[in-house]
């Protein structure tokens, strides 16, 4: 498989700094995803597969994918596949009639080992003429097309200003997302702040763990590299990459920028961001984050 040439950005990344602080953007540094989900992704998946029959039952199993779960954060054709799968197995929808979208091809492509994003599903529709995939891509683009052209700004959360000023005077940074490069990189720029990161990533790059591993392997000893992100995907990226993890916990994140800002940066700086303290912080992490619907007991 040929390399993927976005990484090449991050390893080109100045070593400023003998530690390395990659940050998730949706969810962790801004209170974009419910917007963005609630407004645009979900209701345009009911849209253009014509799920209206059942509507209420596709918007509790995007949420609950989406925000409520372990998958919150995750690539969006991951988690479009995985919201059909629960979708085809919420109480009531088979036996509704409605015709369901078939999946294989989805599947595959989001278990191809393809770095997911617009530029590889435009290669895999050219190259198989699958109808599903051609569907996905529209889907993907016009979700684009409109969270581009009609949704303002949001702002960081807030402390988030502050701690990234903190990490650009003692680390060297980059943004680590799953979300579409041209998207990351507005909404960064037009909070200004921008210019803390040394690279911005999205999901060209290919998975988060690899974004990780393209910017500090042979760089920085594994010890002295941080994750800072808001789902379990982040989490998995930093173990996955063999660096520390700091949570940034659904619904608290001002108390958990704030806690990072005072406690857990000046730790990670001196050396003191042990297995105990980073243990206890992931233990609860998980708990807000399951792995099982409810209605699927």
């Amino acid at each position: 498989m040929n390399a993927n040439p976005f990484l090449e950005k991050l390893r080109a990344i100045p070593q400023q700094h003998g530690t390395f602080v990659g940050v998730d953007s949706d969810g962790c540094v801004f209170d974009t995803p419910t917007l963005k989900l609630r407004r645009y992704f979900h209701p345009m998946i009911i849209e253009h597969w014509q799920l209206e029959k059942c509507a209420d039952a596709l918007n509790t199993c995007a949420e609950w994918v989406n925000l409520g779960s372990r998958y919150r954060g995750s690539n969006r054709f991951a988690a479009l596949l995985r919201t059909f799968d629960h979708f085809v197995r919420y109480p009531g929808v088979r036996e509704s009639g409605i015709r369901l979208p078939s999946l294989d091809s989805l599947r595959a492509y989001v278990h191809s080992g393809l770095p997911l994003g617009v530029p590889s599903l435009r290669a895999e529709v050219e190259r198989t003429g699958d109808a599903m995939l051609a569907s996905v891509l529209a889907w993907s683009l016009e979700v684009s097309r409109r969270v581009d052209t009609e949704m303002q700004p949001v702002p960081p959360f807030p402390h988030v200003r502050e701690a990234l000023a903190a990490i650009a005077a003692g680390s060297d940074m980059a943004v680590v997302s799953q979300t579409p490069v041209a998207a990351v990189e507005r909404e960064w720029k037009a909070n200004g702040i921008d210019g803390f990161a040394g690279c911005i990533a999205g999901q060209e790059f290919g998975p988060k763990a690899g974004q990780l591993l393209a910017a500090t392997d042979g760089r920085y000893p594994r010890d002295r590299v941080l994750m800072i992100g808001d789902a379990y995907g982040d989490l998995e990226a930093a173990r996955e990459a063999g660096v520390s993890f700091f949570p940034i916990y659904p619904s608290e994140e001002e108390a958990s920028w704030k806690q990072f800002l005072e406690e857990a940066y000046p730790r990670f700086l001196s050396g003191t961001f042990d297995t105990a303290y980073q243990s206890a912080l992931i233990q609860r992490f998980e708990t807000l984050l399951p792995t099982t619907p409810p209605w699927e007991g």
